[in-house]
């Protein structure tokens, strides 16, 4: 399983809530970290998960393809971000 995602299971964040989250993410990355903050993470774990994102983007990849969601919309979502 995704580490990502492991860490989700770990605190009981249900399918929904992590299908949820990473629809957000594929749609609007910003508006994902007000939904992330809403499940109830403890902040060192939390920490930890956004270590394991900056250290392996892949990892996003690799949830959304798990979850069957379109990674086009994560790619075309960063490049609205870039100036």
């Amino acid at each position: 399983m995704n580490p990502i995602l492991a860490i989700l299971k770990e605190h009981n964040i249900d399918d929904a809530q992590v299908k949820e989250l990473f629809q957000t993410l594929t749609e609007n990355p910003l508006a994902a970290m007000g939904v992330i903050t809403q499940l109830g993470i403890p902040p060192e774990k939390l920490q930890q998960l956004m270590g394991l994102v900056m250290q392996n983007p892949a990892l996003i990849k690799e949830a959304v393809d798990e979850l069957g969601l379109d990674f086009s919309k994560v790619e075309a979502a960063k490049a609205q971000l870039k100036p």
